[in-house]
């Protein structure tokens, strides 16, 4: 095979902006990456390299350069160890799950399952964003309108007294069991006032907070998780962890009660199917949560997630938040995340067109 590679940038908008305690999103930069056979043009195999500003560890400008280095020299990437993109979690993602889309035909079905023959669904998560507190209210009565039994709600930007009504008024109308509720501050909580905070909210019967404090306060994480009265889950602690024996030290003395994976921030789907076996190993619980990607990535996060056979709600419900997002058979059905084969992808025959211009 003589493998052949393009990619072109692409911005995806928001729908409505997304709160988080880094700010508000309003875009997205992605870049769309093409692998191909000299021999047969017609087939390939597309990845997405997805970042998200503040919190990817690639800097654009050395990503490009990545990128440029790979067209010029695909089979050297491709069969490079992972290693050698540690700095580049999301382009080490696009290249596997291009390659994975091109062995399998480039029909966008790297994982054939029940979910890509449609007959299964993946239970996920509403997320709601942060935002003005009648926002969200309005938000949370949406999802909930809409079939979720588990939400996520970003917690860390506003006034904390709003969220914690926001959570009392769920309450007020669902218990935890008909409906849990999980929350993610993004680091937001100092190590002073974090569990102040974590007891205020564990009155509502949280099922788990994601990231209390910030990534790399290893001592104080620590504590936190065996202190906290709701379940911690790391996530961007996760980020910029290649080698086993970091990640066993991290799990060991951290000791969280969850991780969250999301493939593009920590490195692929080889990287997080490893995570995942550790924790598992140390009973500790997970899933796997989409870092914004568009429907490509999306799609390969989703089919590797399925046959995985966990049960927990994954947070894959996020491909209907942009206004320009690839048509795919993806769609959301009540909570779940369903493959409709008779919806079709966007016409990529012309991206050679786009790859051209770039």
């Amino acid at each position: 095979m003589m493998l052949k590679a393009g990619y072109f940038p692409y911005i995806f908008h928001f729908k409505v902006p997304g709160g988080t305690s880094r700010g508000i999103l309003t875009e997205k930069p992605s870049w769309i990456l093409k692998l191909w056979d000299s021999s047969e043009s017609e087939i390939f195999g597309l990845g997405e390299v997805s970042i998200i500003p503040g919190l990817s560890p690639e800097p654009i400008d050395k990503l490009l350069i990545e990128l440029d280095h790979l067209v010029d020299e695909p089979s050297v990437y491709v069969n490079s160890n992972s290693r050698k993109l540690a700095n580049f979690p999301s382009l080490q993602f696009a290249i596997e799950t291009a390659l994975l889309d091109l062995k399998q035909g480039g029909r966008r079905v790297l994982f054939p399952s029940e979910f890509t023959q449609g007959l299964k669904g993946i239970r996920t998560n509403g997320l709601i964003w942060m935002g003005a507190k009648e926002e969200m209210l309005l938000r949370i009565q949406e999802k909930l309108q809409q079939g979720f039994r588990c939400i996520k709600i970003k917690v860390g930007a506003v006034d904390f007294n709003h969220e914690l009504e926001l959570l009392q008024f769920i309450r007020e109308h669902y218990t935890a069991n008909t409906l849990e509720i999980r929350v993610d501050a993004n680091g937001a909580f100092t190590s002073k006032e974090v569990m102040q905070k974590l007891e205020m909210l564990a009155k509502y019967q949280i099922h788990s907070i994601e990231q209390p404090i910030k990534q790399g306060q290893r001592a104080e994480m620590r504590e936190v998780c065996l202190q906290s009265p709701i379940p911690v889950a790391l996530d961007e602690e996760l980020i910029g962890i290649w080698e086993d024996l970091r990640r066993n030290e991290l799990l060991d003395v951290i000791q969280p009660q969850y991780i969250i994976l999301k493939p593009s921030l920590i490195g692929g789907l080889k990287e997080t199917a490893r995570w995942s076996q550790m924790a598992v190993q140390r009973n500790i619980g997970w899933w796997v949560t989409s870092a914004l990607e568009g429907n490509i990535g999306l799609n390969a996060i989703a089919q590797w997630t399925f046959i995985q056979g966990s049960t927990m709600p994954q947070g894959l419900g996020t491909g209907q938040i942009y206004t320009n997002n690839f048509n795919s058979p993806l769609e959301m059905r009540d909570e779940e995340l369903w493959y409709n084969n008779d919806k079709k992808w966007s016409d990529f025959s012309t991206i050679n067109d786009k790859i051209d211009k770039t």
